[in-house]
């Protein structure tokens, strides 16, 4: 409230903000606050001794890494990528002041759902049982469930490639996909939303090709990367921006050297093929991999290899990405060292307007 007599005004109520935390997860905060209600503290009154009332305490929902909160609706909030990220997502209400006839206004209430979404340097991309866990327990530490038959991997399975000069690289089995995943088909978002916060994409593809069942049409090495692409593209066009390196999996299995022949032929020349498909499998752009990499997780062929180019090629993206922030500070600096050394214009001088076509 605020004190009419003085002019006092209320203290502002305390505001709802979510904070990420490195140590935290999604169990702890369900366990610790079972309610899942969250409340700030209110403004203080405007009394003689205090006539500017002091604001109500803020309340700090604790979150994991990795969050993405939205509204009721749907409408993203916003993101928690790093420690100590924050966002505001119920503000206080106004204290009592003269603009409101020194009654204190309300704040906000609002319902947000908070969805964790896996972080990880590199994201399996691949149908069910080309071999991804298999993959990952090789040229990781991890130790996913593995068996012949499709979806082993239910939820996603962390693992970290560990190199002799102690880098570490993580990398994300996410469960497989099928044809129509982008409609929520089979493990359909439960399986995309992860990929949206790695850094690359590894496909991973029977040189064989695939089929889900007896009841599903076979697809070939080439059909199976096509429909993968499709899917990202469906979904979220922005995947198909991220470098994307492709393992040939299961070299190991008959006739898969002249397979693999017949597959680098389609992907380098793979305009010369794509009117035997159907329309809708085609994606607007298809892939372009930055390595290729022949291997089989069942007797290592290829893992060393792999490992490297995983390497290289995050090493090349991350030289990129600071040479753009490092090209974007000097260019800031350049633009503030122009506006502070520029002459200030004299009294005399008579502004006219100015008017810039780009």
């Amino acid at each position: 409230m605020g004190y009419p007599h003085l002019g006092g005004e209320g203290g502002k109520g305390g505001d709802v903000w979510v904070v990420a935390h490195n140590k935290m997860t999604l169990k702890q905060l369900k366990d610790k606050y079972p309610q899942k209600r969250f409340a700030a503290g209110e403004g203080a009154n405007s009394r003689v001794s205090a006539l500017k009332g002091s604001k109500g305490k803020d309340c700090e929902i604790p979150v994991p890494v990795g969050i993405s909160i939205t509204d009721e609706n749907g409408k993203i909030i916003g993101e928690l990528n790093k420690e100590k990220d924050r966002i505001l997502v119920a503000e206080g209400g106004l204290g009592g002041k003269l603009l409101t006839n020194f009654l204190p206004l309300k704040g906000q209430k609002r319902v947000i759902h908070l969805d964790l979404k896996l972080i990880a340097d590199i994201g399996l991309v691949g149908f069910p049982n080309a071999g991804k866990s298999s993959l990952l327990s090789k040229i990781s530490h991890a130790k996913p469930a593995i068996a012949d038959y499709a979806f082993t991997t239910l939820k996603p399975e962390l693992g970290k490639i560990m190199y002799n000069d102690f880098k570490q690289i993580s990398v994300a089995d996410l469960p497989g996909l099928i044809e129509g995943a982008h409609m929520n088909k089979g493990m359909g978002h439960k399986f995309l939303k992860h990929i949206e916060r790695t850094k690359q994409l590894l496909f991973v593809v029977d040189v064989s090709g695939f089929q889900l069942s007896s009841q599903t049409q076979y697809r070939t090495a080439f059909e199976t990367i096509l429909l993968l692409s499709k899917e990202l593209e469906l979904y979220r066009e922005e995947l198909q921006t991220k470098p994307a390196l492709l393992a040939v999996n299961k070299m190991d299995l008959p006739d898969a050297q002249d397979k693999f022949h017949v597959l680098m032929n389609q992907l380098q020349n793979p305009k010369d093929f794509l009117h035997l498909f159907e329309k809708h499998m085609i994606p607007e752009r298809t892939v372009e991999f930055q390595h290729i990499i022949p291997m089989s997780a069942v007797t290592g062929e290829g893992i060393d290899e792999l490992k490297n180019c995983i390497r290289k090629s995050l090493d090349e993206h991350t030289n990129q990405e600071n040479d753009a922030y490092h090209k974007k500070q000097l260019l800031n600096l350049h633009i503030s060292n122009t506006v502070s050394y520029s002459e200030p214009p004299s009294k005399n001088a008579v502004a006219s307007p100015r008017i810039d076509i780009t």
